[in-house]
């Protein structure tokens, strides 16, 4: 569809409008003003829905199963034409894309680590200093594991609900201690003085995508491809490439926990991934770097005329390959498939192998260490919306 007016954005990642100062709107807000300022002339529609998923808030996420049931209704609405972009957190997008949809824009990275929330009666307290026993409120198995295996007097609960939900569980009641919760969420709704603890890489390694908006849309609509544009980042893009690719290689699509650590220089970029056990007693990391560097000047390639956004879904993970960035897109993928293959012939794949198992036995569970398998039979990607 070749797009003739100001494509209209789908307002809701996972259908939380019932008042303006919910993320997921916040965050169709920050692309639609920066498509607003790129394309002043334009004029951006903002749509808003509710989807399944976030209707069902009193079972844990990890038995839900596939975060398809957050996204199902918004790639219809896409294929459909109800708008035209759909605005997600890249963490919660599975890296194989429905056919026909592509990433059309990868928005700059907030901070893409994990903080811990403290309750009103522990706010000198750090998850160190906490009382043995204390809960720790997180539906994502990828922090559970980690944090199990580094706190081992702590207990690790589920606590579904948007963040206003889970802060108000928090404050409120008696259950949590302290909540886990990626800084870019907190960030974004301005609630960086609650804040009581950054975990960083040697603590809690983030999901991937953690911090970062895509932006999708359809693979024909060229015109809304090419008004995306702007929006990209390139060391943002550059990096989850190469955790996307890690995920993907690793068909982390079980739930077992997987996590990355990834920093990008000016001519270097550096991942780390790690894999552990579901109740965190084992664990795999490992770090790899690659160069960042220009294409040959003399390569016949350049030679070639280069479309202003040519799609190139396989390589790269659904991410629209940009006139000019193939190259180094290329590098960051390669990277992350390395890395994954080392991983797995550490033994990743005997990791990823019993979780699934331990899925499949569909174990009663509220711990997120233990999640059952999914049944409608779809893989799940290890993070599974917990923001």
């Amino acid at each position: 569809m070749e797009t003739t007016q100001a494509p209209r954005l789908l307002g809701l990642d996972h259908g939380r409008a019932s008042n303006v100062l919910q993320l997921a709107l916040k965050q169709t807000h920050i692309v639609r003003d920066a498509l607003q300022k790129a394309h002043p002339h334009l004029k951006f529609e903002i749509i808003t829905m509710k989807t399944h998923g976030d209707k069902i808030l009193n079972v844990a996420l990890s038995k839900i199963g596939s975060k398809s049931l957050f996204t199902k209704e918004l790639e219809i609405a896409l294929e459909e034409k109800h708008v035209d972009i759909v605005v997600h957190s890249l963490k919660d997008l599975p890296t194989t894309l429905p056919e026909g949809r592509v990433i059309g824009a990868v928005c700059e990275r907030e901070d893409p680590r994990d903080v811990v929330i403290m309750h009103p009666k522990h706010l000198e307290a750090s998850l160190a200093t906490l009382p043995k026993g204390s809960v720790i409120g997180t539906s994502s198995v990828r922090r559970a594991a980690q944090l199990k295996r580094k706190f081992p007097d702590l207990v690790f609960e589920s606590v579904r609900g948007n963040l206003n939900t889970r802060l108000r569980k928090l404050e409120e009641g008696d259950t949590y201690h302290a909540l886990i919760l990626a800084a870019a969420g907190v960030m974004r709704m301005g609630w960086e003085d609650k804040i009581s603890q950054y975990l960083e890489e040697d603590t809690c390694m983030y999901a991937v995508g953690q911090g970062a908006l895509a932006v999708e849309c359809r693979e024909d609509d060229s015109s809304t491809v090419a008004l995306l544009s702007p929006l990209g980042h390139l060391n943002t893009t550059v990096a989850v490439i190469a955790e996307r690719a890690l995920m993907c290689t690793l068909e982390g699509g079980c739930s077992a926990p997987v996590a990355v650590h990834t920093k990008v220089t000016e001519d270097q970029l550096n991942l780390q991934g790690g894999v552990w056990s579901l109740d965190g007693s084992e664990e795999l990391r490992h770090t790899m770097s690659t160069p960042l560097a220009e294409p040959d000047s003399s390569s016949d390639s350049l030679e070639q005329p280069v479309k202003m956004a040519k799609v190139s879904t396989t390589p790269y993970t659904g991410v629209v390959s940009r006139q000019g960035l193939d190259h180094f897109m290329s590098q960051a993928h390669n990277l992350g498939v390395n890395l994954a293959k080392h991983l797995l012939s550490a033994g990743a794949d005997r990791i990823l192998q019993a979780a699934k198992e331990q899925n499949n036995a569909n174990l009663p569970s509220n711990n997120p260490n233990l999640p059952p398998s999914s049944s409608n039979g779809q893989k799940k990607e290890v993070e599974v919306n917990d923001s």
